[in-house]
């Protein structure tokens, strides 16, 4: 192996062991899963359970850079809560990538998988790395060295990661791959979000989007509200926020501003969804700088989430929406696309306001209900056509949505709250059964 430079490379990660100050967004997990064990009055037993992950891994991945060079990346995977079954979460590659992070999505994976009533533990992992300056060699060198070193704690029965923030398909070939080789025997049930011709499904890769679409055409009908007359504002117009305006422009709702990191554009009569994606297409960036269409007007990305719209989907980054601008959001409702969009102040703030928000752990978990069905088609070796996954995710989604909405109505809570009692209710259920802390006693 080459010998490793002593001048830090721009791709390098932050070194490792740089004592980083405790996230706000790691507090407001741990004081959501709190607030619902205390409401549940689960006890003392069940806070250290369920506010840790059960394990965190920490490992440095060496890696041949097409110059020679060795560089050696940070890699993380956190494993919470895996009494409902194996772990289930993404891999993300990014310069942010940290230990608490990756703690605060394995997390939300545990109730995000539990709210859709999933057989999966939550999990999550990464690389802190810049992969905009890394070629494609690069990042299968990466992807597989990674593998190698997370392998003691991943598997089809153990723990399955996904594509997430950077990663692909092509990502999770790799992923499946290394593990294959290593193994001597095809592990097509190993990693989800593969390409179809990998033992990949139909629709996983418009799922998350998919998911947002069906969750806020329920919230509509439960209020009333006919699509046709609903507009939606879409931050993050890429993977997730792409198709779920495609699911809700297909429901009928119009699509009246959307945005990516190059800017927001606006149009009151609606967009044209086909001609911004012929846009992108030819754009070499790939991104929506420079379109000029119809009455699609540039505006800011702040205008974007102050837009007076009925639906206000924030599917970019976390903490979009903050105490700074929460009161002056106009939407009749948000539906969380991105984890965390919607900061714990904010959400406190846009709740007395009578602002709806559907949480993240339920209106993006389209992603992991079609993730568990390709699992389940690798394990048994069948795959299913479009429609029946379509099926599966439409039928997963709107139970949850129900299950959700029922509870907030029968609590007299928002439906954040919701959502997380009955996720932290059915973990704790799981772990009591399973004899990890005995039953409550009968009461004589």
């Amino acid at each position: 192996m080459a010998t490793a430079s002593m001048t830090p490379r721009p791709v390098a990660a932050q070194p490792a062991g740089q004592a980083r100050p405790e996230s706000q967004a790691l507090a407001d997990a741990v004081d959501l899963v709190e607030a619902a064990i205390d409401e549940l009055r689960l006890g003392s037993s069940f806070r250290q359970l369920l506010t840790a992950p059960e394990r965190s891994l920490t490992v440095n991945v060496p890696v041949v850079m097409d110059d020679g060079e060795v560089v050696v990346f940070t890699g993380y995977r956190v494993q919470h809560g895996g009494a409902r079954g194996p772990f289930k979460g993404g891999i993300r590659y990014h310069p942010a990538v940290s230990l608490e992070e990756t703690t605060v999505l394995a997390m939300l994976m545990t109730w995000k998988c539990a709210v859709v009533d999933l057989p999966f533990g939550g999990a999550k992992g990464g690389v802190r790395c810049n992969p905009r300056q890394l070629s494609l060699t690069e990042r299968e060198r990466l992807t597989r060295q990674y593998t190698m070193a997370i392998r003691p704690l991943i598997g089809p029965l153990r723990d399955v990661p996904a594509p997430d923030v950077n990663t692909d398909g092509q990502t999770m070939a790799w992923m499946m791959d290394a593990l294959s080789q290593a193994s001597g025997e095809t592990m097509f049930a190993a990693v989800t979000g593969k390409p179809v011709g990998l033992g990949g499904s139909l629709g996983r890769s418009e799922a998350t989007g998919s998911g947002i679409g069906i969750v806020a055409v329920e919230l509509l009908r439960e209020y009333g509200r006919a699509p046709k007359e609903t507009s939606v504002a879409v931050q993050g117009y890429g993977k997730v926020g792409r198709h779920a305006a495609r699911a809700l422009a297909g429901a009928g709702c119009r699509i009246v501003a959307v945005s990516d990191v190059s800017g927001a554009w606006r149009d009151p009569a609606g967009l044209d969804l086909d001609d911004l994606d012929r846009w992108i297409e030819r754009n070499p960036s790939g991104l929506l700088e420079g379109y000029a269409n119809g009455g699609a007007r540039p505006i800011s990305n702040e205008a974007l989430l102050e837009l007076p719209v009925d639906l206000l989907v924030p599917a970019a980054l976390e903490g979009q929406v903050t105490a700074a601008n929460a009161e002056r959001i106009a939407a009749w409702a948000i539906v969380e696309g991105a984890n965390g969009p919607v900061t714990a102040e904010a959400d406190r703030i846009l709740d007395r306001r009578g602002v709806i928000v559907v949480p993240d752990i339920l209106a993006n978990a389209g992603g992991v209900v079609v993730s568990h069905l390709e699992w389940v088609q690798d394990l048994q070796g069948y795959f299913w056509d479009q429609e029946q996954v379509d099926a599966g995710l439409r039928r997963r989604m709107t139970k949850a949505f129900a299950d959700v909405s029922a509870l907030a109505r029968r609590r007299g809570v928002s439906l954040r709250r919701a959502a997380y009692l009955l996720a932290v209710d059915r973990v704790a259920s799981a772990i009591r059964t399973r004899g990890v802390i005995p039953p409550v006693p009968a009461a004589d």
